[in-house]
């Protein structure tokens, strides 16, 4: 008995001893993350804006995984996750030809030298983003969702094809893996109505999107809503740059 009390004994110690080298929360990743002192200053600033700490914990990505920044623009969010996932995991960074040109600005320095070697950088058509096949632990589209729904000929902004756009991320996700989504939210009952003109999109219309190419809505987190924004204000007009009513989602493949 005395034998099997100390087996028991030196094995609670070592799972202990385990849980201990593993401490870090996501929560303390995710602080880690933008504690960088890498970072830019223009990045810390929309820190202030856009809570990445808050949203980043809803989804949940982990040391290891792979991720796709999906329309990622400059991105913001792929460094932050290249230090979440760490040197054993992987960013997607997918833009499409017009997203590329208007993120120039930020992209180019932020990827020079090498600088981020787990973020991976494509341009791709996006009826071709070459994600795979439940390839992905997650993605995350980040105000550009309702992108999928504007054709801006005037702008560079040819027309997609939401649909083949969006089972195209869910093929690449993993069952089980979670898709991030934060946009600009439009008048309730306005679906996509909104989004050429405003920019905006009806979070229930997501919802019901994402549901029809077969993801679970798992939940939300009202970080970034503005019960000020009336919804009826482009999103870029300088009233409202960077407060607008956003909503942010997470979903899960089954």
């Amino acid at each position: 008995m005395r034998a099997l009390s100390l087996l028991l004994s030196a094995c609670l110690l070592a799972a202990s001893g385990c849980a201990g080298v593993a401490t870090s929360t996501p929560r303390d990743i995710i602080a880690a993350a933008l504690a960088n002192t890498a970072r830019s200053d223009a990045d810390r600033e929309r820190d202030a804006r856009d809570h990445p700490g808050e949203v980043l914990a809803l989804a949940d990505f982990k040391r290891g995984q792979t991720i796709a920044d999906i329309l990622g623009g400059g991105g913001y969010y792929s460094e932050i996750i290249a230090s979440i996932v760490g040197a054993k995991g992987q960013v997607l960074l997918v833009n499409n030809p017009p997203y590329d040109g208007y993120s120039k600005k930020s992209r180019e320095p932020r990827l020079a030298g090498n600088r981020l070697p787990n973020v991976h950088y494509t341009v791709t058509p996006p009826e071709a983003m070459e994600l795979g096949q439940n390839r992905l632990d997650g993605a995350l589209i980040v105000m550009s969702y309702h992108d999928l729904y504007v054709a801006d000929p005037s702008d560079n902004w040819p027309a997609i094809d939401a649909g083949q756009f969006l089972d195209q991320i869910v093929t690449a996700l993993k069952p089980g893996a979670t898709l991030l989504i934060v946009d600009h939210a439009a008048r309730p009952g306005s679906g996509k109505g909104d989004t050429q003109k405003l920019h905006r999109i009806d979070e229930q219309f997501a919802i019901a999107d994402f549901k029809a190419h077969g993801l679970l809505w798992v939940g939300s987190i009202p970080v970034l809503r503005n019960a000020e924004d009336d919804h009826a204000t482009n999103v870029f007009d300088p009233a409202i740059r960077g407060k607008t009513d956003r909503f942010v989602h997470v979903y899960r493949k089954p």
